[in-house]
């Protein structure tokens, strides 16, 4: 009978270091599915967050090559510049008399100067009005000041290079000449 009673103290010992282990194995189980769930959680937010990084760099990329490809040509509308300055100087040469020969070479450049201008023109070429308004160091650059009571302070009264605007920037501001 001892050794029933042994016996029977003994099965009770081995399931209860079974249900024990049950136990322990069972929360060691759920023990890892938190931790996996956290984990699977922290990827989820790293993927997110490396797919909004990938798309604002798109983002700004596209926004990068947009604006390059808008002002693409204002290098070599800048190089116009000059050529047209001369055209114009050229011009105001001319006396209008027709009978002059040096008025009828001119008015070859006339015409080539109006072209450049039209060409200017499709691509968005401005020019800065500036005579008579209000100076803006934005659109101008005061290079000389005058003296004229009957204008405001601070009005352009002369210009001495125009200024151009490409698109919706300054190309090229205008040199004048302003009222103290």
């Amino acid at each position: 009978m001892e050794n029933k009673k042994k016996h029977k103290n003994n099965e009770e010992k081995k399931d209860e270091i079974k249900e024990n282990s049950n136990k322990e194995v069972e929360t060691s189980i759920e023990d890892e599915r938190e931790l996996l769930g956290k984990r699977i959680k922290e990827l989820e937010d790293e993927a997110l967050r490396s797919k909004a990084e990938l798309f604002n760099y798109r983002k700004r990329k596209d926004e990068e090559t947009a604006r390059i490809i808008k002002y693409a040509e204002e290098d070599i509308l800048k190089g116009f510049l000059p050529i047209l300055d001369n055209f114009e100087r050229a011009i105001n040469m001319d006396d209008d008399n027709e009978e002059d020969e040096v008025s009828k070479f001119l008015s070859g450049f006339k015409l080539m100067y109006k072209q450049i201008r039209e060409l200017l023109e499709k691509f968005e070429v401005k020019e800065i009005e500036s005579l008579g308004k209000e100076f803006d160091p934005s659109l101008h650059q005061a290079v000389v000041t005058g003296k004229d009571d009957s204008k405001p302070s601070g009005t352009v009264l002369e210009v001495l290079q125009k200024g151009y605007m490409y698109k919706d920037r300054v190309l090229r501001t205008a040199m004048v000449k302003v009222n103290e």
